[in-house]
């Protein structure tokens, strides 16, 4: 049986892909710009004094790299999508040289970004899990150095792309506008006008292309390593945060019982507060763990597929649903502000102090206002308006 030729009749998206491309790059662009703000706030908010917390910096380290992510996409957008001009001007020797430095710098981040949410879901299962050993386990020195493994440890782990991919030239015979030939035409073609030029492609090494073992091995990272391993394991911390979570409502019911018949109240109602803070703040990073799921499950699938169902299916789905992966990509790097913003209470605190503070004219409740006259102190019952920008 013909796997590459079954794959390619079950599977060829190339009518999907020439629609939604002219809409990719605009859609991107919003994105990115879109995101780039958000995260830039993220990190803002997340960095005072008050934020400070291990989970919170693990949050900060997320919000960098997702931000990387942004700032390296929106020329890339332009470059490709938007600023549409001629093969001779889009296919040069430079920007072929950052179309390589895209595809390894936003894989780099991105699995920064990956690695990071492992973390992050790990972390917070002990705090809520283990609370007695979370400051020993789960220590600002422990975290940070966490943090700064993942932003070393991943640059290596993308090696294989590194030793698979270069810069190769292809030589096209290219008209006087710089766009390319029909050579099948031949009898139609104006040689006076059209000249072989030389242009510039991200193309597999010849190396990997002679061994498919590498090519292989880099999808097998890609898909396995990368993307269905973590979805796995941020699927069981997730399951077990949510069995946790259902435990301390069941628990939490019981000590308001018990509570009701106990003089002490004011220090039940603290405990409970705070516990209850504690499950909203695992709910929202629950909500970020479940967008991460939604958005690269699809990604590593499709990748495993490209591996078992060989080239075919690489080049009629994968390849025809490249954009589709790279906004799924996008927007699990940029919704994360939303998140924060509606279910984290200290988080919106923090914004309103830091951002919308000077925006509000200090109110009067016009009750009583002391007003100096002849050296008297008089009393006005005048209510004043108080207005707010």
């Amino acid at each position: 049986m013909d796997l590459n030729a079954s794959s390619s009749d079950f599977c060829n998206l190339s009518w999907f892909h020439e629609r939604y491309t002219h809409l990719h790059g605009w859609i991107s662009l919003f994105v990115c710009i879109f995101g780039s703000i958000a995260n830039i706030l993220n990190i803002l908010v997340l960095t005072r004094r008050e934020m400070r917390s291990p989970t919170n910096i693990i949050l900060t380290g997320l919000a960098v790299a997702d931000l990387l992510v942004m700032i390296d996409y929106i020329p890339y957008a332009f470059h490709l999508y938007l600023y549409r001009r001629s093969r001779r001007d889009t296919f040069t020797y430079g920007w072929t040289i950052f179309v390589l430095f895209h595809s390894h710098f936003a894989q780099v981040c991105h699995t920064i970004s990956i690695c990071l949410t492992l973390i992050l879901a790990v972390w917070r299962y002990v705090a809520v899990a283990r609370p007695q050993q979370n400051r020993e386990w789960c220590s600002y020195r422990r975290t940070i150095f966490a943090i700064s493994i993942a932003y070393v440890f991943c640059p290596v782990l993308c090696i294989p792309l590194y030793i698979t991919t270069e810069v190769r030239k292809q030589i096209e015979v290219l008209d006087s506008n710089g766009m390319s030939v029909n050579m099948q035409n031949r009898s139609l073609i104006d040689y006076s006008n059209a000249t072989n030029t030389t242009l510039y492609f991200v193309r597999m090494t010849e190396t990997a292309a002679n061994h498919n073992i590498l090519t292989e091995l880099n999808f097998w990272i890609y898909s396995v390593v990368i993307k269905l391993i973590p979805c796995v394991v941020l699927t069981i911390v997730s399951v077990k945060l949510l069995q946790v979570l259902l435990e301390a409502k069941r628990r939490r019911r019981k000590l308001t019982n018990i509570h009701e018949e106990n003089f002490d109240r004011k220090k039940g109602c603290r405990r409970m507060d705070k516990e209850r803070q504690t499950d909203r703040t695992t709910m929202m990073l629950l909500a970020v763990l479940l967008l991460f799921l939604l958005t690269e499950l699809p990604q590593g699938i499709l990748g495993l597929l490209s591996v078992l169902l060989g080239q075919g299916f690489f080049l009629t789905c994968y390849m025809m649903l490249g954009d589709v992966i790279d906004m799924l990509t996008l927007v699990n790097s940029a919704i994360n502000f939303f998140l924060y913003c509606t279910m984290s209470r200290q988080f919106r605190k923090t914004f309103n102090e830091l951002f919308c503070k000077s925006w509000k004219v200090p109110k009067n409740n016009g009750k009583q206002i002391f007003l100096e006259n002849n050296g008297n102190v008089v009393v006005n019952h005048t209510v004043t308006q108080v207005t707010q920008v």
